[in-house]
């Protein structure tokens, strides 16, 4: 094995020391830290768990003056395994790419933190270890300064077919966005039955494009409004100014905290993905409110033109 193969194959703590410059920082390391998840871009790796194995090396900046034994003076090594376990929270992930990548941008948020070599492995998809491995610095994650910035906090309001059709549908659209606030819409089915099917995942599947359906003929009665399906075109639309649509299907399916609402109970489907946002409240507009939700709702007439 030549030493170029040899290095490739190293601990990232390896692969750290031989691209070090002459302007050497500080190391810390977390080595073979195993979580199991659900995670994969194969229909055979959903809705079941496997072992994903993190080795992880973050450069920090040497500190000055003694450290006096104070923890609070240094990275932890529970920064890096907490980084782990918030991006793994978020949402479900099909690519171990993606979560290197987050991992990398949490930890550089880190303010001691100047480099990190992530590394991720699937233990379980066969007779080899199947894995990436990534370096990123503070001085080229953009994305990291993004994600350190404020979370917008939208305001998340519910159309129901009597909303999508109602002349004051543009009148109401103009007076939410005078509030200067990120604006994202949820809808549920149109009133035309969708197909019905005995297999109770591939009905649910059925439903929530039926609520995605819905949720292009609102973006046809108004140029603003943007269908959106991940979280990152979310947070990208929200950022700059979109009005949002949300199509449920990747967000609910990708959940960690799988919501018990069923698409045929869309507001309530739709409160909880407010609640994510950890919305203050949902406007529900030509409506019925469900008896439990995840956020407070306010309910507005269809018939009324101020809301």
């Amino acid at each position: 094995m030549t030493s170029e193969t040899g290095l490739a194959f190293a601990h990232p703590s390896e692969r750290a020391d031989a691209t070090t410059g002459a302007d050497a920082l500080d190391r810390i390391s977390v080595r073979n830290h195993i979580v199991e998840v659900e995670i994969g871009a194969f229909q055979a790796e959903r809705g079941v768990t496997q072992r994903i194995s993190f080795n992880i090396v973050v450069e920090v900046q040497p500190l000055s003056g003694p450290i006096d034994d104070d923890v609070d003076r240094i990275l932890s090594y529970d920064r890096v395994t907490e980084a782990i376990a918030t991006e793994l929270a978020v949402e479900r992930l099909a690519l171990l790419e993606t979560l290197a990548e987050r991992v990398a941008e949490r930890i550089l948020l880190e303010p001691q933190a100047m480099r990190v070599f992530v590394r991720i492995e699937k233990l379980d998809r066969g007779p080899a270890a199947l894995g990436v491995e990534i370096v990123r610095a503070r001085d080229n994650a953009p994305a990291a300064e993004m994600r350190a910035g404020d979370t917008p906090h939208p305001e998340l309001v519910f159309l129901g077919n009597a909303a999508i059709a109602s002349p004051y549908l543009t009148g109401w659209l103009d007076q939410l966005h005078a509030q200067g606030r990120p604006l994202v819409l949820c809808v549920g089915a149109s009133d035309v039955a969708a197909p019905q099917v005995p297999h109770r995942m591939a009905q649910r599947r059925i439903d929530m494009l039926a609520i995605e359906q819905n949720a292009w003929v609102l973006a046809a009665r108004d140029d603003r409004c943007v269908v959106v399906e991940t979280r990152t075109e979310l947070d990208w639309a929200m950022k700059n100014g979109q009005t949002c649509v949300w199509a449920p299907s990747k967000i609910v399916l990708d959940s960690v905290d799988t919501p018990s609402a069923q698409p045929r109970d869309a507001v309530a489907l739709a409160a909880w993905f407010a609640a994510t946002f950890q919305a203050s409240e949902m406007l529900v507009i030509g409506a019925e409110l469900p008896k439990n939700a995840r956020v407070p709702l306010r309910a507005v007439s269809v018939d009324t033109e101020t809301l």
